[in-house]
């Protein structure tokens, strides 16, 4: 069935909506409720908690605490909120622990890196060599060999 824009609200098409699933209020005999805010009461979970556990969305609980509370009050009743337990210390119970090892008396010797950069430099006539660490004997004289016959 198409509709136009401008017929709206002239036309015999009327619309209803159909509601499933949550949304059905539930009825809660009073006593179910003060046992509810009781235990929200008792500081051993949050209120949250304790909504979830009773199917309820923790608003509707934080609405009944209010509405306890305020009812209390108009009786003359002071509700305090969430009493926290007095924090209490343990005794603190200290060994004496042996003395640790002395240091060793013969402390290994600590060798000095070599620089990876060290190299030896060798001019003759104006031209400079470079032989870095670790280069082979044989290369080494052969271009020293090399130097000495371009005189």
């Amino acid at each position: 069935m198409t509709m136009s824009c401008d017929d709206t609200g002239t036309s015999g098409v009327q619309r209803f909506e159909v509601f499933t699933g949550a949304g059905k209020r539930r009825d809660w005999p009073p006593e179910v409720k003060a046992s509810i805010v009781a235990e929200s009461y008792s500081g051993m979970e949050t209120v949250s908690a304790v909504a979830r556990r009773h199917g309820l969305v923790p608003s509707q609980l934080f609405t009944w605490r209010r509405q306890l509370r305020e009812q209390m009050e108009e009786h003359g009743f002071m509700v305090s909120e969430t009493t926290k337990p007095e924090p209490t210390f343990v005794p603190a119970v200290i060994d004496v622990m042996p003395d640790p090892d002395p240091a060793p008396k013969n402390k290994p010797v600590r060798r000095r890196r070599r620089s990876k950069a060290s190299t030896v430099e060798l001019e003759v006539d104006g031209i400079t060599v470079k032989i870095a660490r670790g280069a082979d004997a044989g290369t080494i004289s052969a271009v020293i060999t090399a130097l000495r016959e371009t005189r």
